[in-house]
């Protein structure tokens, strides 16, 4: 098993099952004591506003505010530059415990040794 795990969720409620597929698989992940780090980019980015979450609606699947607060528990959630700025979302908007950082750190991420990348 990979000891990081590197998620990066393009999908928000335009693609209702891949975006929970993303944050269930990163909850699962931290549950099972993988460090995680999850990357909200695109449609996702709006999660990482307090409120978003709990419009987001999915039958027979995990809210997602209880997935986020999971994976802020043990894990860490990064909203992409550029998507937050073309969205006007700055870091004084964003949930507590959420970063704003670029590619740089992406790829920094997700080629470190042990690390498996996944994108959704």
């Amino acid at each position: 098993m990979p000891k990081k795990l590197v998620i990066k969720v393009t999908a928000g409620a335009d693609s209702p099952e891949r975006c929970s597929q993303a944050f269930t698989v990163a909850a699962v992940a931290v549950a099972s004591g993988v460090e995680v780090s999850l990357w909200l980019t695109g449609e996702s980015a709006w999660f990482a506003l307090p409120g978003r979450a709990a419009e987001f609606e999915l039958p027979h699947a995990a809210p997602l505010p209880d997935l986020i607060d999971s994976i802020l528990a043990g894990g860490g959630i990064t909203l992409c530059t550029q998507c937050a700025a073309r969205r006007d979302i700055t870091e004084k908007d964003v949930l507590e415990g959420v970063r704003i950082a670029g590619a740089q750190v992406f790829v920094q991420e997700a080629v470190a040794d042990g690390t498996q990348a996944l994108v959704y």
